[in-house]
């Protein structure tokens, strides 16, 4: 599994992050290397079919679930020395680290989750289940998977679309490591479209019971405007008791990590103690 590492080397791994759909590890250096600066050492990795990873990533292989996500992150906190402090998401990162939790929660302290995908069913089911019937799907298939540079990109992509509210160096980042050498000159995504797209459509993960499985704290951050994590009442015992918080950040979108990088700094720091 591939990603970046940050802080003293001489000690356990404090922090572990996941990133979202069709990004990378690299795209959060700029929210996390001050937490390393604070002491505490980073490890934030590339998903399968992202950034540099080399796991299998083929969408036409009955890909219906984030399950896999989950799974490849517990092998990866099985290797740790002693279990993370954190583990932290954005997105489908932070529903793949409650997926985690919930089939071994052992492996971690708490989750500090950053605007997770955990919808209720049935508005879960009116996205679409298929490349063809999800719109983030179709989207993602239409996606530009071609550039003559890497400055190509970056004009392509800054202030515009889904990055119209990302600094500057946060999108310089990205396209790091979000951006490999085609095989017809030029650039390509690291994270095809085809699979960023069966990403948005796999709808067999369920993330609910791991809310009940884990047993650690679990602080949500979730947008203001359009979140993807939608709590109800299933979890009110839960959030009674405190284990579980949930805080709508005001002025942020589902980029929220980008747009307000010093609040998520923040609770991921007081996670951290």
């Amino acid at each position: 599994m591939t990603g970046i590492e940050m802080g003293p080397e001489d000690q356990a791994v404090d922090l572990v992050f996941c990133h979202a759909n069709g990004f990378n590890a690299l795209t959060y250096r700029h929210l996390l290397s001050p937490v390393a600066e604070a002491g505490f050492r980073v490890l934030a990795i590339d998903m399968r079919g992202h950034g540099l990873s080399e796991l299998a990533a083929d969408p036409g292989d009955g890909h219906g679930s984030w399950a896999n996500f989950g799974l490849d992150l517990v092998g990866l906190l099985e290797t740790l020395e002693t279990p993370p402090k954190v583990v932290a998401g954005h997105s489908m990162g932070g529903t793949s680290g409650l997926v985690a939790a919930g089939l071994r929660p052992e492996l971690l302290g708490r989750l500090v989750l950053l605007d997770p995908v955990v919808m209720r069913e049935d508005v879960a089911r009116s996205l679409g289940s298929s490349t063809e019937s999800s719109p983030l799907a179709v989207g993602a298939l239409r996606r530009r998977n071609q550039f003559d540079s890497r400055q190509a990109a970056y004009d392509a992509y800054l202030g515009r679309g889904a990055f119209k509210t990302w600094p500057a160096e946060m999108l310089a980042d990205y396209l790091t490591d979000g951006l490999v050498p085609s095989e017809d000159g030029g650039f390509r995504l690291a994270c095809a479209p085809a699979w960023e797209a069966a990403n948005f459509s796999a709808r067999e993960h369920h993330p609910w019971p791991a809310f009940f499985n884990s047993t650690c704290p679990i602080r949500i951050l979730k947008a203001e405007v359009a979140s993807t994590c939608q709590v109800d009442d299933r979890l009110d015992e839960l959030l009674a008791t405190g284990r579980i918080t949930v805080e709508t950040i005001p002025g942020t979108s589902h980029f929220l990590p980008m747009e307000v990088p010093g609040q998520v700094r923040a609770a991921l720091l007081e996670a951290l103690g």
